[in-house]
């Protein structure tokens, strides 16, 4: 039998050239069918592709579409990444001032003062003159383990030179810093020597601890002062830590000084707080659009409900340290003593991007103190430097000097348990007000703080004596120290060298500053570091002084 195609071979001519017609009217048929047929699915798809753009940008997604066009159709290459580092930081910038962009490359620097730790050598220093000069060494680092002390000079970096080169002070940290394990070569200036000491030094993890200063306050041996720079994830650990040696030398009040506190992070504020109230007190709540009410009360295991408490606030404490000054406040369980504090309200989450190291800080809810208060200073989204210079109009509006100048909102008005008229709206009002002293700052101290000269000169004392301070240990240790120095009258003389004289007048309004700054700049180069720098400015801190006062009014 034969197929089809057979049948067709053994045709006739005619037959042939018909069949021939056929079959080529057929083909254009189904081809003009196809055409028309892909035309209209062509048409449908693109109606669909349109319809789901618009329902994107109508649904809200107008970023993610402008982000796609733009990669998509502009005259150059650009990837979403780019567009993403661009766009990001100016989107929450709009929102509040304190929602920001991290960029990976930030992301270690910027979480450092938080995270308790870094890598480096484990040195403190300064750049007088356009040299590192290493203050302090810390006790079990890298540079102590290789030798390295207080007074000792960094000329080179592997090889490097960076003395006397005007080098960036950031720069010189970079160089020092580097990962965990590895080495750095340095080229070491130690007195009397005049040939470079060469000192390798392996990098390990640093402690970055928060606690600035701890001690009994001199001539007050039942008062202990605390005194931290952040929250950190530590510091909750260390400051209960400083709590209970103050309190086995003899301390049953504090004085917790949260001065130029900018914040950190809220749990460990939370922590510290819990210390000092009774079992059921309110401590904060937070809430936001998308975060429920949670309200956080002290757990009644505080191990400092008996010791009596001053906090001391400025225009610089913010957001944690604002939330202990509100929460002592509120539940009537201290005094808070200084002047009125920055006023940041608002709660931010640190959100990582997936895959780049890089991270935002998002506002996610305000915090408000036990009475009810949010203490959030007015702001407009995208504004701000406006923001940030609310602060320096309080100088404009004699704010720093006087309580009467503050303008309070009565429809913000709260009222404690115990009957204290409180505030909202922007920072957390002090009970007791404390102006900027500015008695001691005459012409002479002015120029000398121009020149700085009270620092050069400390410093040279300290290299001077660099024996002795090296070995200080305890502030009585740096009393006896300064006991037969004649430091403010060899100062005047230094000063006098450098063409800054004093009338008779200024020299009795500054001395006492003066001296404590010499004395303080000078504990600073020893092991002590900030905490003999707070020991002896603390006696000319007439805020300081008011604390001790009010402590002293509360148990009379």
């Amino acid at each position: 039998m034969l197929s089809p195609v057979g049948r067709h071979t053994f045709c006739s001519p005619v037959s042939h050239i018909m069949s021939s017609y056929k079959t080529t009217v057929r083909l254009i048929l189904i081809l003009l069918a196809v055409l028309l047929v892909g035309a209209a699915l062509g048409v449908i798809l693109e109606r669909s592709a349109l319809r789901d753009t618009y329902r994107t940008v109508r649904e809200g997604d107008k970023l993610g579409w402008a982000l796609t066009q733009i990669e998509n159709r502009y005259v150059d290459p650009i990837s979403r990444d780019s567009l993403a580092e661009l766009a990001v930081p100016l989107l929450l910038q709009e929102l509040d001032p304190h929602s920001v962009y991290i960029p990976a490359e930030e992301f270690a620097s910027t979480n450092e003062p938080l995270t308790g730790t870094f890598d480096g050598i484990g040195v403190m220093f300064n750049m007088l003159s356009d040299t590192v000069q290493i203050t302090n060494v810390i006790s079990g680092g890298p540079s102590s383990a290789a030798g390295i002390v207080a007074g000792d000079r960094i000329i080179t970096v592997n090889d490097s030179l960076i003395a006397g080169v005007k080098m960036d002070q950031d720069k010189v940290v970079k160089m020092l810093r580097g990962k965990r394990g590895s080495t750095v070569r340095l080229g070491i200036l130690r007195a009397p020597a005049e040939e470079l000491l060469p000192i390798t030094v392996t990098r390990g993890a640093i402690p970055v601890k928060s606690l600035e200063a701890a001690f009994l306050v001199p001539g007050h041996p039942e008062i202990g002062y605390i005194r931290f720079g952040h929250f950190a994830a530590s510091t909750h650990t260390e400051v209960m830590s400083a709590l209970t040696q103050l309190r086995e030398q003899g301390a049953r009040k504090i004085i917790l000084d949260l001065r130029e506190n900018g914040g950190g992070y809220l749990d460990q504020a939370i922590y510290i707080i819990n210390e000092f109230l009774p079992g059921g007190q309110r401590i904060v709540y937070t809430e936001g659009h998308a975060s429920r009410r949670a309200d956080q009360f002290a757990d009644g295991r505080g191990r400092f409900l008996d010791m009596d408490i001053a906090v001391v606030i400025d225009e610089n404490s913010a957001s944690a340290s604002e939330i202990v000054a509100g929460a002592i406040q509120d539940n009537d369980r201290g005094v808070i003593v200084g002047r009125r504090s920055f006023g940041k309200g608002l709660v931010q989450e640190q959100i990582s991007f997936p895959g780049d190291g890089s991270a935002m800080r998002l506002t996610i809810a305000r915090y408000y103190t036990p009475v009810g208060r949010s203490i959030q200073k007015p702001y407009t989204p995208g504004n701000d430097a406006e923001y940030h210079a609310e602060v320096m109009r309080r100088f404009e509006h004699n704010e720093m000097l006087t309580a009467d100048s503050i303008r309070q909102d009565d429809s913000l008005r709260f009222v404690t348990p115990g009957g204290k008229v409180v505030y909202g709206g922007g920072g957390i009002m002090p009970d007791v007000f404390v102006p900027i002293d500015t008695t001691f700052i005459t012409p002479y101290f002015s120029k000398l703080f121009q020149k700085n000269l009270i620092f050069r000169y400390a410093s040279q004392m300290s290299d001077r004596y660099r024996k002795e301070i090296n070995a200080i240990t305890t502030l009585a240790e740096l009393d006896r120290f300064f006991a037969d120095k004649n430091l403010f009258f060899d100062f005047v003389a230094y000063a006098d060298r450098q063409g800054v004289r004093p009338t008779e007048t200024e020299m009795t309004l500054s001395r006492a500053m003066i001296t404590a700054q010499i004395k303080a700049y000078i504990g600073r180069n020893t092991a002590l570091n900030e905490n003999a720098f707070y020991y002896y400015i603390l006696p000319q801190d007439k805020t300081l002084l008011r604390s001790v006062q009010a402590l002293e009014e509360r148990e009379g």
